[in-house]
């Protein structure tokens, strides 16, 4: 999918991948990571905020969780941390990382509460009144008052399998009476998603039905009496679309992809956050008239269509399609490529779902590339790795 833009906008991180490869120091089945390129990604996203009056929560998990990475990212000025379910929360807070929002997109588990209460995060999304009974009385226990967000949903929105939640907006004067009179909370905002969402046939990134939903939302937490501190709208959020939030009253937003530069909008290389990552693999064997090379690090909306294998500099090829009901332990490539050989691929991804390891690579385009920390898809430092 994002090949081309790759080969355009970032092509030394192809040769670094290779080299780093070559030398032993990086294993197949890797997502590479372009440090210095994601930081001038993350610089460009928070001066668009600031400009726009936005504040930035990263998003990590789809760069595999990784507190490094993480570390540096929060240097250039963002708000702090989402974690989209507790056991993200929970990694973050073990390498003491600023979790500013969490319970979105999963609420935290009960064993979760008092624990996530005592971080004091900026802010706890909740879409049930049971699980906002059980911070409150968390939060009273801790002689604290916790901020809230309410997820809410209405008819005719996008809403994504196993993500189905939120309180409807027909039930949300009756959510809020009931909560305006719990101790240990106080509801500060609304969140939704997708609010935001790349049209395949306009090839533009346009709002969705959701967005209008979180701000009729926003209107009827207003009637209530409630000063809303924080209209979160995740999803896409990237230099283009952050003043069009900014624009409709939006006041946080989550970017992620945006970091990485792997964007739908940006699958031809002309956007302005450049790709900082691929996915390095080898050529294991062939079968067939097909050659095969070591996966792991599949993805199911990843759209992986091409892949560059290095055979006397690099060559292109088509990705076979991928049976997404079988494991990805090989992936299947169009031709013969000796076995091997290198393979680097540029897609959509979700790291802390694969099996794969993630290396960072700072100095890149200084002309001196280091191998800054070699990882999992959850963010573990790797011990043992053979460095050749």
């Amino acid at each position: 999918m994002f090949l081309n833009a790759l080969e355009r906008q970032n092509p030394a991180l192809m040769e670094a991948a290779l080299r780093f490869w070559q030398r032993g120091e990086i294993r197949p089945d890797s997502y590479v990571i372009d440090v210095d390129q994601v930081l001038a990604n993350a610089r460009l996203l928070e001066a668009t905020a600031r400009a726009h009056g936005l504040k930035l929560y990263l998003m990590s998990k789809q760069f595999g969780r990784n507190p490094l990475l993480s570390q540096l990212i929060l240097q250039q000025g963002f708000a702090g941390m989402v974690a989209v379910d507790f056991k993200e929360a929970q990694r973050l807070w073990q390498h003491g990382l600023p979790v500013a929002h969490v319970g979105h997109l999963v609420q935290l588990p009960e064993q979760l509460i008092e624990a996530a209460v005592a971080q004091r995060p900026q802010v706890i999304t909740v879409y049930s009144l049971e699980k906002a009974e059980s911070i409150a009385a968390a939060a009273r226990r801790q002689q604290w008052v916790q901020p809230l967000l309410l997820k809410v949903v209405d008819q005719g929105d996008v809403v994504y399998p196993n993500q189905e939640a939120g309180f409807s907006l027909a039930e949300l004067p009756a959510v809020l009476a009931h909560l305006q009179r719990l101790a240990g909370i106080r509801v500060a905002g609304v969140t939704h998603f997708p609010c935001m969402a790349f049209c395949s046939t306009s090839q533009q990134t346009e709002t969705t039905a959701n967005l209008r939903t979180l701000l009729a939302a926003k209107a009827l937490l207003t009637q209530h009496g409630i000063q809303v501190e924080q209209v979160n709208a995740p999803s896409a959020s990237s230099v283009a679309t952050l003043p069009l939030l900014a624009a409709q009253g939006v006041t946080h937003a989550e970017p992620g992809h945006a970091l990485t530069g792997t964007l739908p909008s940006n699958q031809h290389g002309d956007g302005a956050e450049k790709i900082a990552m691929l996915y390095l693999s080898e050529i294991s064997h062939n079968y067939q008239n097909t050659s095969y090379c070591y996966g792991g690090g599949h993805y199911r909306r990843s759209h992986m269509q091409h892949a560059a294998v290095w055979h006397q500099g690099w060559q292109r090829c088509a990705v076979q399609p991928v049976d997404s009901d079988s494991i990805d332990y090989t992936l299947p490539l169009a031709g013969y490529w000796p076995p091997g050989s290198a393979v680097v691929m540029c897609f959509r991804t979700q790291v802390f779902v694969t099996r794969s390891d993630v290396a960072l690579i700072g100095g890149l385009h200084s002309g001196q590339p280091t191998l800054l920390g070699l990882f999992d898809s959850l963010g573990n430092a790797l011990s043992g790795v053979s460095h050749g």
